[in-house]
């Protein structure tokens, strides 16, 4: 079989973040170390793509910092990744969407997708 996939499966973490995806919009908190103190930073936007997988998947969080836009690579299997929130949902048609990072206005929202459960 494949060598480095099975030792891949003995290193994994279990981590209990929740399932997103392209379009949503999360809040990252990451711990920060600033000489011996620790703290966690908080960070807010809309996640551009997630690629990889195993222990090498990252994901690509975007925000507006002001009128610059900012985007962040974190890793899934990062110890330094302390909680993932959802804040909403959104409804795209793509795996991977850079055309978010031309957008401005009106154009740069992203629909909520309408969860129908009965």
């Amino acid at each position: 079989m494949n060598f480095i996939s099975e030792i891949q499966k003995e290193l994994v973490v279990a981590n209990d973040l929740p399932t997103f995806g392209a379009g949503d919009t999360i809040i990252v908190s990451y711990k920060i170390k600033e000489g011996l103190k620790e703290r966690i930073q908080q960070f807010q936007g809309v996640v551009l793509q997630r690629r990889g997988s195993g222990l090498t998947e990252t994901f690509t969080v975007r925000k507006m910092s002001g009128n610059i836009g900012v985007e962040r690579i974190f890793p899934i299997s990062s110890p330094f990744l302390d909680s993932i929130s959802i804040v909403k949902r959104g409804a795209v048609r793509r795996a991977r969407i850079f055309y978010f990072r031309e957008r401005t206005g009106k154009s740069a929202r992203i629909r909520e997708k309408k969860n129908f459960s009965k």
